[in-house]
């Protein structure tokens, strides 16, 4: 072979060589580089859907004990937490003295006074009247039976004559009535005249006693004041009864139904409490939330399942959490709600194959936050994209992200 032409040769396969690894090179450095992403197994298994919410606890029966009188309350001894049978005396009430009266006042309840003395003198000369008239009303019956035992008056002058005797009788008994009358009358005005410190009013007390067997939950008015009648004064009640009540949103209220299984949670310590759903208000009430909007609330009644041991360190008015059971399954085909997204008006995921992502939609039902049920599109088992984002798109070349699934 010529030497020219083998150096040429040479030289035409050095330069393909050289061209064929820049292009592989250029492929390679201009080729799409596989998105790291977090990855979640599609699995078969239990769902619970629950509505969670915060919620207060109280005690089932409480007794609210009141003034009964006006007065000057002396210093509640008893303090919050104590336990008191029933009937036992909780505090003690001065009943108020009389008020002070000002010269107009004064003037016109002497002036009653007055006239109730008048009125007395009145009916007490009624019932002279009346006396001397049954008297008089006597001697006229004896004549009359007299001369009618010696024929001398009829039958009907006798009959008449007890008769005046009959009604001036009655007439003293009304007179007599009379009498009493005024003279209740001129003590009551006598009485509306009566200054603070009198006898009458000094050195009586009035006792609290509790109406049933249980524990004081607070003391609203400790201290010796004056107080009105029908003021609170101490909160009782048995601080073992307790229940829990939710205020919900008015559309969770409605999907939960009486009977409903509950968790009471975050309530101090040790693990959740068992409950079950008593009653389901039927009056929703207007209530702001923390960040100033208006919502509509339901309370939910809670009794308590487990025995009030489990969490005897609960009392009256604690704060806890609850999630109310609104639908279970012990067996559906669950995927992570985070691999969800919207594309065009239905629900769709991300599924990897082989190491490629594929646009696959899919039909959602129930939802718990955290895990959604699937019921059709997604088989147990197949891997689907956690948090996709805009570079992720149909046919992507993906790799699971170290320690990410």
């Amino acid at each position: 072979m010529n030497p020219k032409n083998l150096r040429l040769n040479f030289r035409t396969l050095f330069w393909s060589a050289v061209a064929l690894v820049l292009a592989v090179l250029l492929v390679l450095a201009f080729r799409p580089r596989a998105v790291l992403v977090d990855l979640a197994a599609v699995s078969r298994g239990p769902l619970t859907v629950a509505v969670r919410d915060e919620a207060r606890t109280r005690v089932r029966d409480i007794y609210v004990v009141s003034a009964p009188v006006s007065g000057r309350l002396l210093r509640v001894g008893n303090r919050a937490g104590e336990r008191v049978r029933t009937g036992a005396v909780l505090a003690l009430i001065q009943p108020a003295p009389p008020t002070l009266v000002d010269d107009r006042a004064r003037r016109e309840l002497e002036a009653g006074i007055r006239a109730a003395d008048a009125a007395r003198g009145l009916a007490r000369a009624e019932l002279a009247r009346a006396e001397a008239q049954l008297a008089h009303a006597r001697l006229e019956a004896e004549r009359t039976e007299t001369l009618f035992a010696a024929t001398v008056a009829s039958r009907s002058a006798l009959d008449r004559a007890r008769l005046e005797v009959r009604t001036a009788e009655a007439a003293l008994g009304n007179a007599r009535a009379g009498v009493d009358v005024r003279e209740a009358e001129l003590e009551a005005a006598r009485a509306r005249l009566t200054g603070p410190g009198a006898p009458a009013a000094s050195g009586r007390t009035v006792a609290i006693r509790a109406p049933a067997d249980g524990r004081i939950l607070r003391v609203l008015q400790e201290s010796e004041s004056v107080v009105v009648q029908g003021a609170p004064l101490i909160e009782m009640g048995d601080a073992g009864d307790l229940e829990v009540v939710a205020e919900l949103l008015s559309s969770d209220a409605a999907r939960i139904a009486t009977g409903a299984p509950v968790l009471v949670e975050a309530w101090g310590g040790g693990p959740a409490i068992r409950g079950r759903v008593r009653q389901v208000e039927p009056y929703g009430f207007r209530k702001v939330s923390a960040l100033g909007v208006e919502e509509q609330r339901v309370n939910v009644v809670i009794d308590p399942v487990d025995p009030p041991a489990a969490w005897a360190a609960v009392g009256h008015g604690y704060r806890v959490e609850v999630a109310v059971t609104v639908w279970r399954s012990a067996a559906v085909v669950r995927t992570p709600v985070a691999a969800l997204f919207r594309h065009r008006g239905r629900w769709a995921v991300f599924k990897v194959e082989k190491g490629r992502v594929r646009l696959q939609p899919v039909e959602i039902g129930q939802n718990n936050g955290d895990l959604a049920e699937v019921r059709s599109g997604l088989k147990p088992g197949e891997r689907v994209v956690l948090h996709p984002s805009a570079s992720i798109t149909d046919g992507a070349r993906v790799r699971p992200r170290p320690g990410g699934g």
